[in-house]
């Protein structure tokens, strides 16, 4: 195994180096983090002047790098729970300024650092105002990447800025690192500076073993974030910058030479995200703004314009397309799903991987097209939607806690808290426990005072299809959404959209989430935290009925087993490129990283995974999916009656005729979509044949699939069967 991740690692490494910037022959390093370092504790101010290149270090202390304590990263050991900053200083020598293309100053740190080269500023993190003071405070915490396996952050410096900056001959290199308090338990401070060589001389020496060779173009779009040196927060927002090269489907987008094409402007962004927030690969959200910091609508990627977004970063899905994958699914479904782009993501010139960009779940004519609450709608019609709340974790304030076990905690999603009123608070808090209330009785499933009259049963219906077939171990429970638009626009609690199945399709290594078999929702790990709805709706024979029509359809329309592989490969061809770059900036396959199930030494081993998950999932959903879905022929006789559909399939017009002396002059045609919902009615008026235009009662055309009717006097059903409009 050791030769063949050498064999890889040697591979793509020449892979990218072809792909380097344009004019660089090779790297090399002129300044280790292990060289010798000037360096002056911080427990006062230094001379003002200390970053300067004239400015006399002699009397300061000599040591090896790094400078710190705690971790296993420190050959220079600082006082331990006392040192708040350090001041180090190298100077190298630059033997011909003319070979230098571009330079990298590669960080690595605990928590922040501010860097010059010879008196000009060219790299900090996670830190604030021109000269902090020695005992400033920084912004958030910064953990160091290199003693845990990681990469440092590259800064890199262009060839305008290595001319600013960089003389023949001697030249200083001055960093002051930043430690979170007086009181942290470890501190570091690594730096390397490398540089871009246009020819083939040799003059100083070999990257670091992790160097990875800058890459100029990607098959991707390319994102490119600059933070002004700010560390990005959990929260509140910081004001950055963002540009987007996007060249079109099947064109090479380059940061060297192609201009900010698919956006260009100022964003408001965090990291966001519970258990994620734990990995080095974070995730972001972000608000698109004006240069007055006010929302800017904008399409992004091709996607409908909106201001709030988010840059998804998988890490534990190495197959890197299980969201993807089931927003997918979703929207094969006929239900909204967020849209997705892959792109290759820079944060001040530090590439951190293939990212997915999605849309935030939101009210929006886009996205959840629901009426929009203003602070003014607090009575009548007007109150009761458009809401959307979130099944998930505790957020103080910000929602309320089900009565019922095992008492769940619903969060005010869009609108959230802070712009709710408190009658609408009260509204949709009311309603769903209303919903709730009626589920725990004792005649929940009657047809019209029975849960029925509370939820859009399709939507849950299929919500509960799409969780089940990914087996995600953290559905139903978390980040698990509903949304209820305006009584008089449907006004039903829906289920959904779709979100967060990164440890769904056998990802997880707890809570049976690699198995193919059984069901999530009385799952007797995870299932114990779930709401109780998902076991209760599932006592009523009519929803268990629904479940099974709608999986039938499903399966023999969009959700095909060959179909679904085929989207699988197409997104892997997708990322064939980028994922090389994507394992190498985040070094995870053949590796355990929490929660992982499966472990695959290649990227292809990830995708096979996936796909033989995927079949045997559906295999045995097949196999034991709940419920009856029986269909009547249609040239079957019962009650002396003969019923024929013609033409069956139908594109316009489909007729039914019949035979019968007796029919009742109420006879009537009631006709349903698969998911149960009424569509139609047609009379028959003591006609004994009767046309349907594939309309609603309301006119509009209906989409193509399965339907279903049911023929009836005012006695009593006389017949049933399916019709397949195309």
């Amino acid at each position: 195994m050791k030769n063949f991740t050498l064999l890889l690692f040697l591979f793509l490494f020449s892979f990218l180096k072809n792909s380097s910037a344009q004019g660089i022959d090779h790297w090399e390093t002129i300044v280790f983090a292990d060289d010798i370092w000037k360096y002056r504790l911080g427990f006062s101010e230094p001379p003002s002047n200390w970053y300067e290149p004239n400015f006399d270090d002699s009397i300061w202390n000599e040591g090896q790098g790094g400078f710190g304590y705690g971790d296993s990263d420190d050959n220079t050991f600082l006082p331990t729970n006392s040192t708040t900053s350090v001041y180090i200083r190298k100077q190298f020598n630059i033997v011909d300024l003319a070979q230098l293309e571009s330079a990298i100053l590669h960080a690595d740190y605990d928590d922040a650092f501010i860097a010059y080269l010879n008196g000009v500023e060219i790299a900090r993190d996670n830190i604030e105002g021109q000269f902090p003071a020695f005992d400033a405070s920084t912004i958030t915490d910064h953990e160091a990447q290199l003693y845990q396996g990681g990469l440092p952050t590259p800064f890199t410096l262009d060839k305008d800025k290595i001319n600013q900056c960089l003389q023949n001959g001697m030249n200083t290199l001055a960093i002051q690192i930043q430690n979170i308090s007086d009181n942290s338990s470890d501190m570091s401070s690594n730096f390397f500076f490398s540089v871009g060589v246009n020819d083939a001389s040799m003059n100083y020496s070999t990257t670091p073993s992790w160097f990875i060779t800058p890459f100029s173009d990607s098959d991707l779009p390319i994102i490119k974030i600059n933070t002004q040196g700010q560390g990005i927060p959990d929260e509140p927002k910081i004001v950055a910058q963002m540009g987007i090269i996007d060249n079109g489907l099947g064109n090479r987008n380059n940061i060297f030479t192609d201009s900010f094409n698919g956006y260009d402007g100022q964003i408001a962004i965090e990291i966001r995200g519970a258990s994620s927030q734990g990995f080095p690969k974070k995730n972001y959200g972000f608000e698109t703004q004006d240069a007055f910091g006010e929302n800017n609508n904008v399409e992004l990627l091709g996607m409908p314009e909106e201001n709030d977004w988010i840059l998804h970063g998988p890490f534990t899905d190495k197959s890197l397309i299980r969201n993807v994958l089931a927003y997918e699914l979703g929207n094969r479904m006929g239900q909204w799903a967020p849209r997705t782009r892959y792109c290759e993501l820079f944060i001040d010139d530090d590439y951190r991987g293939v990212y997915i960009l999605m849309e935030k779940i939101k009210i929006d004519k886009n996205r959840v097209d629901i009426a929009k609450l203003d602070l003014d709608d607090n009575a009548g019609d007007s109150l009761t939607g458009g809401y959307i709340v979130q099944v998930d974790r505790f957020e103080d304030g910000n929602g309320w806690v089900s009565p019922f076990e095992p008492f769940h905690f619903f969060v005010y999603q869009n609108p959230n808290a802070n712009k709710l009123t408190d009658q609408q608070e009260n509204y949709i808090r009311n309603h769903i426990t209303d919903f709730e209330t009626n589920l725990a009785s004792g005649n929940f499933d009657d047809p019209q005072n029975g849960y029925a009259q509370y939820i859009d049963i399709g939507s849950f219906v299929d919500h509960l299809l799409a969780v089940e077939l990914s087996r995600d171990v953290d559905a139903y429970r978390l980040s698990s959404f509903l949304f209820k638009d305006k009584d008089s626009r449907g006004g039903k609690l829906n289920a959904g959209p779709l979100w967060d199945f990164n440890l769904g399709y056998g990802n997880a290594d707890y809570c049976d989430g690699w198995e193919t078999s059984g069901w999530n929702f009385n799952d007797p790990g995870c299932g114990q935290d779930q709401p109780f709805w998902w076991d209760r709706l599932l006592e009523d024979v009519n929803f268990r009925n629904r479940l099974k029509c709608r999986w039938t359809e499903l399966r023999e329309g969009p959700w095909q087993t060959d179909s679904i592989l085929q989207f699988i490969d197409a997104q892997a061809n997708i990322l064939a490129e980028s994922q090389v770059r994507q394992f190498l900036r985040w070094p995870v396959l053949g590796t355990y990283v929490w929660p992982n199930q499966f472990i695959g030494d290649t990227y292809q081993e990830e995708i096979d995974y996936l796909k033989t998950w995927t079949s045997e999932r559906l295999l045995w959903m097949d196999a034991n999916m709940l419920g009856e879905c029986i269909m009547v022929d249609v040239n079957d006789l019962e009650n002396n009656i003969k019923l024929t559909v013609q033409p069956n399939p139908f594109s316009n017009i489909t007729e039914f005729v019949f035979e019968k002396n007796n029919l009742s002059k109420d006879a009537e045609i009631k006709i349903f979509d698969a998911l149960g919902k009424e569509v139609r009615v047609l009379d028959f008026s003591n006609k004994n044949k009767i046309q349907w235009d594939g309309k609603n009662q309301n006119g509009t055309e209906l989409t193509s699939g399965i339907y279903f009717y049911i023929f009836s006097n005012e006695e009593q059903e006389l017949k049933s069967g399916k019709i397949v409009k195309l």
